[in-house]
């Protein structure tokens, strides 16, 4: 079922060149752009104090995920869908294995910490931004949507883990929180 639905998404890759274009973008802008969004969002005025502790939050998330998909590399290393005849490439060949998606975890993470503090409305438009991120990279050819689905999971565990840890008002929050 995973390879079928791969396939679907990425079936018109290479055929409608507007639809590529858009896709490759954000498969290559959507992260970093995400990181500059919770970046800008430090100088917001509203809630200040809460809005850049969440801004560090999510930025512990991004590394968390990704930290935690460093240890499922070690013990899970699946093949890439176009090196396994089930995807066309639109984009250069990654290096490394496929499970979990890295673009999901640290998207999944940002839009998660959003959400899980409070900011429904940044959160739910961060989650969209994840979700195209995520279709994006399986529409290029380079992720299976499993893998997609097991970076939303490291993602969001990632950003579950450091709201309960990293405690807004604490000695180390306020230092953080007051630079700039």
């Amino acid at each position: 079922m995973d390879q079928e639905i791969t396939r679907w998404i990425n079936a018109p890759a290479g055929n409608y060149a507007a639809l590529d274009m858009a896709m490759v973008a954000i498969t290559r802008y959507g992260v970093p752009l995400l990181v500059l969004l919770v970046v800008v969002q430090w100088w917001g005025r509203q809630e200040r104090p809460h809005l850049r502790h969440t801004c560090i939050a999510a930025g512990l998330s991004f590394l968390v995920g990704l930290g935690f998909n460093q240890i499922v590399l070690l013990f899970v290393q699946r093949v890439r869908p176009y090196d396994a005849g089930i995807s066309h490439l639109i984009i250069e060949r990654s290096a490394d294995w496929s499970f979990p998606s890295d673009h999901s975890t640290a998207s999944f993470a940002i839009a998660a910490a959003f959400l899980l503090h409070g900011f429904k409305g940044r959160g739910s438009a961060l989650l969209i931004a994840a979700l195209a991120v995520g279709l994006s990279r399986v529409y290029v050819g380079t992720h299976y949507v499993t893998d997609v689905l097991g970076g939303a999971a490291t993602g969001i565990v990632a950003a579950m883990l450091v709201c309960l840890l990293y405690r807004e008002g604490t000695r180390a929050d306020r230092l953080v929180t007051g630079i700039l």
